[in-house]
């Protein structure tokens, strides 16, 4: 059999995946709403309406669940068509032990997905709990952040201990510093954080997923370039699958992610991060999912220091939607910073 083209394989992939998540999808989406796995209103029926829910509330009723669809289809197709690659001709090229680095991917894709899906469950069809600022729903937020930092935990450390992975190379001043074991609670940090900020940043239709997917094309040129065809090929059909889900999450969205989604995606995009040693370039690809969650933090500080916020709204999406940005044009602005920080993140992981 004669060697055949990778970049052929890569890009059939994506339009493969795109076309069984397009299927899929408007049936998932009648399951949705059968199943009334739909977004329920979180304003309180007395007092006061918090500003976050006047602006929101007219969302409740669109399907949630998104997360599941993709994570189901690009788990099956991965396992079904990864095993076939050699036999079109590609020949598989990574750095690590295969075996190990397709147990990471599926491990960290599918658990911070489960934990995610948990949390929505809970926000649907469990009782609200009275919060600081008002009505809390899903897992306790302590439960949720402890379970991340465990998920993340195993994953980091198999990084560390079975994929030898304890540098962190720093591009400009050409620096790698040696973590030893201190990369566990490094990765795990990375990790967490990404799947944390992917989250908040997940409040708009078309928001969080249009930046996923430019910080996938980025992170498949990567990939690519560092020969890692596992991560290739998942990336691709990730890539394919999350187009699909798009055409039916921009505004006005039908279907949203969920927590089940934006957990592991986020977690998803930090792990590669961190499989393809360009943490660097992480931060700046995934630059608006930082500064989301960098406003997030800011406005507590400012709550807990200065008793009095900072921002009209948290996170920053939700400041410009205050001040009266219509929701397409905050998404469509994101899109095109996230383009330029996309080209910057390249740019940076190729030097």
């Amino acid at each position: 059999m004669t060697e055949s083209n990778p970049l052929s394989l890569v890009l059939g992939l994506v339009l493969f995946s795109f076309l069984i998540t397009s299927v899929a999808a408007v049936p998932f989406i009648d399951l949705l709403y059968k199943l009334k796995l739909t977004r329920r209103k979180e304003a309180p029926r007395k007092g006061k309406v918090p500003l976050f829910d006047r602006l929101h509330d007219r969302k409740a009723g669109t399907p949630v669940g998104g997360g599941i669809l993709i994570i189901v289809i690009v788990s099956i197709l991965f396992a079904t068509l990864f095993p076939m690659v050699r036999y079109l001709g590609v020949f598989i090229e990574t750095a690590y032990v295969l075996k190990t680095e397709l147990f990471i991917i599926f491990f960290t894709f599918i658990s911070f997905g489960i934990l995610g899906l948990s949390d929505d469950l809970i926000k649907i069809f469990g009782r609200p709990r009275k919060g600081v600022l008002g009505m809390d729903f899903g897992l306790s937020r302590k439960l949720k952040f402890f379970l991340q930092w465990v998920l993340g935990g195993i994953a980091s450390f198999m990084i560390y201990n079975s994929l030898g992975v304890q540098i962190v190379h720093i591009p400009l001043i050409d620096k790698v510093i040696d973590l030893g074991p201190w990369y566990v609670p490094f990765g795990a940090f990375v990790i967490v954080s990404f799947a944390n900020a992917f989250n908040i940043t997940d409040g708009l239709d078309g928001l969080a997923a249009g930046l996923l997917m430019f910080a996938l094309i980025a992170f498949g040129i990567i990939a690519a370039g560092n020969l890692d065809t596992p991560l290739s090929v998942f990336i691709a059909l990730w890539l394919g699958s999350l187009m699909a889900f798009l055409y039916f999450n921009v505004w006005p969205a039908r279907i949203f992610l969920g927590d089940s989604g934006a957990l592991s995606f986020g977690a998803m995009l930090g792990l590669i991060g961190l499989l393809t040693g360009s943490i660097v370039a992480l931060v700046v690809i995934g630059g608006i999912f930082v500064i989301e969650i960098a406003s997030s933090a800011i406005q507590i500080l400012g709550w807990k220091i200065l008793k009095k916020p900072i921002f009209p709204l948290a996170p920053l999406h939700h400041s410009f939607l205050a001040i009266g940005w219509e929701e397409p044009k905050i998404v469509m602005r994101a899109w095109l910073a996230q383009l330029v920080l996309v080209i910057f993140g390249l740019w940076l992981a190729t030097i």
